[in-house]
């Protein structure tokens, strides 16, 4: 069975943020675990030999868990910046604390995406309706509840406002169309 129109696959945003760097670290680290695991230390004395399937599993889990560890310090590193984080000290928390939790808390604690207000050009979060400098409207937003809208809605759907009665900027309105 073929498929008429095949669809190519694209990367998403996130994956084009792990750099070459952090990508070789992890084929090299993968690389060497596999070494010790399958050369190294089957040779040392005093060592028994489990059954293969156990040694099938247990060595691609460990390497496969090496790498992943250098591929989010790489992720880390590119997306903290972007977030008005400490890309560094991210980082270093993550290589310090063991099993991956420095990761965990990363994802935990991070802030939201940061951008530039068009009108002043200084650095507002993603969630920001209003620039906190010049009172620029950033994103459209309910007159009623303030949540954030899109520009196609009618009504709000967190309190039911009827979106169009608003004073809604010319250069919101056209965005939504």
């Amino acid at each position: 069975m073929n498929m008429k129109y095949p669809q190519s696959i694209t990367m998403n945003e996130d994956a084009k943020l792990v750099p070459a760097w952090s990508i070789l670290l992890a084929v090299a680290s993968f690389t060497l675990v596999e070494y010790y695991l399958w050369l190294v230390l089957p040779n040392q004395p005093h060592h028994h030999t489990p059954p293969i399937g156990f040694r099938i599993y247990f060595n691609l889990s460990w390497g496969v868990l090496v790498a992943l560890y250098f591929l989010m310090v790489g992720y880390i590193s590119k997306d903290a910046p972007r977030r008005a984080m400490s890309s560094r000290f991210w980082m270093l928390v993550c290589l310090v604390m063991p099993a991956g939790i420095g990761a965990v808390l990363y994802f935990l604690l991070r802030q939201s995406e940061v951008s530039r207000c068009p009108a002043c050009s200084t650095h507002v979060q993603s969630d920001f309706h209003f620039c906190p400098q010049c009172n620029y409207q950033l994103t459209a937003s309910c007159g009623n509840c303030y949540r954030t809208v899109r520009g196609t809605d009618q009504f709000c759907t967190r309190c039911g406002h009827e979106i169009t009665r608003d004073h809604v900027p010319t250069r919101l309105r056209v965005m939504g169309e």
